[in-house]
């Protein structure tokens, strides 16, 4: 593994690079254990372990929102999540210090990256809210002119808001919602999952109360019915047994009552920023 950079506005230490193999070579993103800011709410070291959770129940579940992610033992800065770099359609803006000839100087910023990923949420004013797309929540801005949070009908934004709901993703800001560039739609930043008190807080809420459907229905039933296996062993390889029981029981929920839920009520609905 390669470092050529890093992501100086991550709340946690979050470096860029490559790995390589046998003469293959992938972009990917490194997140060491070591550099996890301590959480009053999530227990210290165990956000690596929740990234690779949360892909495995992208991955077992058939929703596939989530990149390729390993915990990987062997780092430059020790263990932690690697997770394959999400390619968007545009990423002039994002200059691999090594093609310049220039000296490291990789320091990539959440604006920087937006700006090079088309988006598919968005702030707006009231009266410019995109054919076909859901409010989610009418606000002011710093000079107190109104404004609209905004996100597409998108049939994998939809599958995205289910797989909050099962992981019990408490970071869904706008960033991390990638188009990627051959047109699939990915989530990255799972490090805030699979905690057993709920904890939803998303900027997708534009299907509360839709009906899930046959669909998502059935990737729920088949979930559930891999968690009842040798999935829970995996998965219980990364989080804890009561966190794996609160899975189980979120799933049950939603297939007693096959609808998006709305906010409990109980805390912050929106990660705060919510970009």
């Amino acid at each position: 593994m390669d470092i050529t950079g890093r992501m100086v506005d991550a709340s946690n230490a979050t470096l860029f690079g490559t790995v390589a193999l046998d003469g293959v070579e992938l972009r990917c993103v490194y997140k060491p254990v070591r550099g996890e800011r301590p959480l009053w709410d999530f227990p210290d070291g165990t956000l690596a372990g929740r990234e690779v959770g949360a892909y495995l129940v992208s991955e077992t579940s058939g929703l596939h929102v989530v990149p390729p992610t390993v915990l990987r033992e062997e780092a430059p800065f020790g263990p932690g999540m690697v997770q394959a770099w999400v390619s968007s359609g545009d990423e002039s803006a994002l200059t691999d210090p090594a093609d310049t000839g220039d000296e490291l100087d990789g320091d990539l910023t959440e604006e920087t990256i937006r700006l090079a990923t088309e988006s598919l949420v968005e702030l707006c004013e009231p009266h410019e809210i995109p054919g076909g797309w859901l409010p989610v929540l009418r606000a002011r801005d710093g000079a107190g002119d109104p404004v609209v949070l905004v996100h597409a009908d998108h049939p994998q934004l939809r599958a995205m808001a289910l797989f909050d709901v099962v992981v019990n993703n408490a970071d869904r800001k706008g960033g991390h919602v990638i188009l990627a560039g051959d047109g699939e739609v990915y989530g990255v930043d799972h490090g805030l999952t699979l905690h057993t008190e709920p904890k939803l807080r998303t900027v997708l809420w534009g299907w509360v109360g839709d009906e899930l459907g046959e669909e998502h229905t059935a990737v729920l039933k088949e979930l559930r019915a891999r968690l009842a296996g040798e999935f829970a062993d995996t998965l219980g390889e990364h989080v804890t047994r009561r966190e794996v029981a609160a899975l189980r029981s979120r799933i049950d929920h939603l297939l007693a009552e096959p609808r998006f839920p709305g906010p409990d009520g109980y805390g912050p609905a929106i990660p705060w920023p919510a970009f």
